[in-house]
């Protein structure tokens, strides 16, 4: 019963809660980017690159030609996907600079402010001379000086 217990207490702990929902979300985040390479991204530049669409893009490592990826894969020849792997470089490159800028905002709102400066000097009120702020007597007009507090 103590390990179930124990358990309980490591599994309702915020910091796993809170792992499982990042996971999940992170998830989520990965399929939308790998449309957004897929589906919006990738179309266009295929266009322009002269009307290439990258997930067709494979070497035969049979030595038959093949019409598609698909089809070699088919027929079970061995295939370099090089085109799926441009794709899902540029997801990866999304989803890290989409963390990269995440970390850094939730970072920029929780940076503390810097300590508050202690002054180690004052004047001395006769000759205006910077003096340690525990002197009591100035060293360059001798003067008496309040002790410091």
């Amino acid at each position: 019963m103590s390990m179930m217990s124990d358990f309980k207490a490591f599994a309702m702990k915020g910091n796993v809660i809170d792992l499982a929902v990042g996971f999940i979300l992170g998830g989520a985040f990965g399929k939308i980017v790998s449309s957004l390479v897929g589906d919006v991204i990738m179309p266009p530049i295929g266009f322009i690159l002269g009307k290439v669409d990258f997930t067709s893009l494979f070497i035969s490592l049979s030595g038959t030609h093949y019409p598609s990826l698909a089809a070699a894969k088919a027929a079970g020849a061995p295939t370099i996907a090089y085109g799926v792997f441009i794709n899902t470089v540029i997801d990866f490159l999304i989803v890290a600079f989409a963390m990269f800028i995440l970390v850094q905002q939730i970072e920029r709102l929780t940076r503390k402010p810097p300590p508050p400066s202690v002054p180690t000097i004052k004047q001395c009120p006769f000759c205006l001379s910077d003096i340690p702020i525990a002197a009591t007597k100035c060293a360059h007009c001798t003067a008496e000086l309040k002790a410091a507090a």
